[in-house]
């Protein structure tokens, strides 16, 4: 059930179970060699972060198979995340386009 749980929570609210991760498992000090990683993906890319998290720990310290795809996924994700936020605010009016 906690495990369900966490999943549901990931998809809706990414940086929520990152912190979660960070604080309460050592996953982040396994999966990357640096604190760098982590906090950009955590800024830019929190998706595509916890895939590739996952698929270090799952996958004994490489990324193949359907972890690939996953991590694929994730980045074509937060991609869409990063361009519809841009579209959507466009279309609102909140951006403001010099033409010549």
């Amino acid at each position: 059930m906690g495990c369900c749980l966490m999943s549901l929570t990931a998809l809706l609210v990414p940086r929520v179970v990152l912190i979660f991760i960070w604080f309460l498992t050592d996953w982040f000090t396994r999966a990357f060699e640096t604190t760098l990683w982590p906090v950009l993906g955590f800024l830019f890319m929190p998706y595509t972060t916890l895939a590739y998290m996952g698929a270090m720990l799952a996958g004994a310290g490489s990324v193949s198979g359907w972890w690939l795809v996953l991590v694929v996924v994730a980045v074509l994700v937060d991609l869409g995340n990063w361009s519809g936020g841009g579209r959507s605010m466009h279309k609102r009016g909140l951006v403001i386009v010099r033409r010549r």
